[in-house]
């Protein structure tokens, strides 16, 4: 392994293995198919962006349905109240559903954006290989991730909404019980869903989850690629430079399509609400717009927004940026080779 190539391949897999086990690894790495690869890139990503920001997520949930007690507090007072009732765990309920279902949505979210560019500048070479590509490709692949996995948010989304003084419970040694019913786990929900409304249940709230997801994850792509094209050559590969883009593509898509992500929500969790705070039911997204607008303002199509640009910031800048580092490890070809490679 005396050569150039060897000792450049041994020091990327790993500094403390010996030459024959790099070569094993280099071998195996580099047999992957091009979409596995992106495939693993992206979980990864996902998987690590969204257990960041999870404390963070959990209050905007909360914050998003109008929880009993959370409707009148800010982030850092919903914060400490949710630490006081269900300490430092409270910050991450529902977070395994979340993460169970990012992993498998960001694997096919960037491994179907890589893919559908591909398809889309190979098939019809007139559009070029510009931003407009990358808004077509990124709001594709979202709306095919979001069908694939979105089960396991609403899942997330009825775990998150359960809130229970587990302190109080080992103070005064009784269980605290609240309005709304209370799930054990992921396939707890998934199952009590199923049996109220079968398949229907399992994708309530998707359609206006597919009228925000799809203009929002072509702009997130958009954005991002976009950006990274006006900077000098020489910083491409900075990870501070690619932080920066991925904070301002997440921050700007979100503003655009924010409204529904809070008509999903209510949608999500409607059912849990105790019938004192009425018995709206939203048939589609639009009316779901129209009755939030009617009944709770107009303000609440934004609420939570503050939590989400605190949010969306570092997830989806840690998103893009694990996934570029992932390719780079993975030694996945550049775009422009991995174009003919792919196809």
């Amino acid at each position: 392994m005396g050569s150039p190539q060897g000792s450049t391949l041994s020091t990327n897999m790993a500094g403390l293995v010996d030459g024959s086990s790099a070569c094993r690894e280099v071998s195996y790495v580099d047999c992957l198919p091009i979409y596995v690869k992106e495939l693993i890139a992206g979980g990864a990503a996902g998987a690590f962006a969204k257990t960041a920001v999870a404390p963070l997520e959990r209050i905007k949930i909360l914050l998003q349905t109008r929880t009993q007690g959370f409707q009148s507090l800010g982030v850092c007072q919903s914060l400490i109240k949710l630490f006081k009732q269900e300490g430092v765990r409270g910050f991450y309920k529902g977070n395994g559903a979340s993460v169970l279902r990012i992993v498998p949505y960001a694997a096919l979210h960037f491994m179907a954006y890589e893919q559908y560019r591909v398809w889309i500048v190979n098939s019809y070479p007139a559009l070029g290989s510009g931003p407009v590509i990358d808004l077509l490709a990124g709001s594709v692949a979202g709306g095919t991730a979001v069908l694939c996995t979105y089960p396991l948010d609403l899942a997330r989304t009825k775990l998150a909404y359960q809130v229970v003084d587990t302190r109080g419970s080992l103070r005064t040694g009784m269980r605290s019980f609240c309005a709304q019913p209370a799930y054990s786990g992921i396939k707890d929900v998934l199952t009590s869903v199923y049996k109220e409304g079968g398949m229907r249940a399992l994708y309530r709230g998707v359609g206006p989850t597919l009228t925000g997801i799809l203009p929002y994850a072509g702009l997130k792509f958009y954005i991002y690629e976009e950006l990274k094209r006006h900077v000098p050559e020489e910083q491409q590969k900075s990870i501070a430079m690619r932080l920066s883009c991925g904070a301002l593509a997440g921050l700007f898509g979100q503003t655009f399509t924010y409204p529904l992500d809070v008509v999903r929500r209510q949608m999500q969790v409607e059912n849990l609400k105790p019938s004192v705070q009425g018995d709206i039911k939203y048939r589609n997204t639009m009316e779901g717009l129209t009755s939030i607008i009617r009944n709770q303002g107009w303000k609440q199509l934004f609420a939570g927004l503050s939590i989400n640009y605190i949010k969306i910031v570092p997830s989806v800048a840690i998103g893009f940026t694990a996934y570029d580092m992932m390719k780079i490890w993975l030694r996945i070809p550049p775009r422009q080779k991995s174009q003919s490679i792919s196809a």
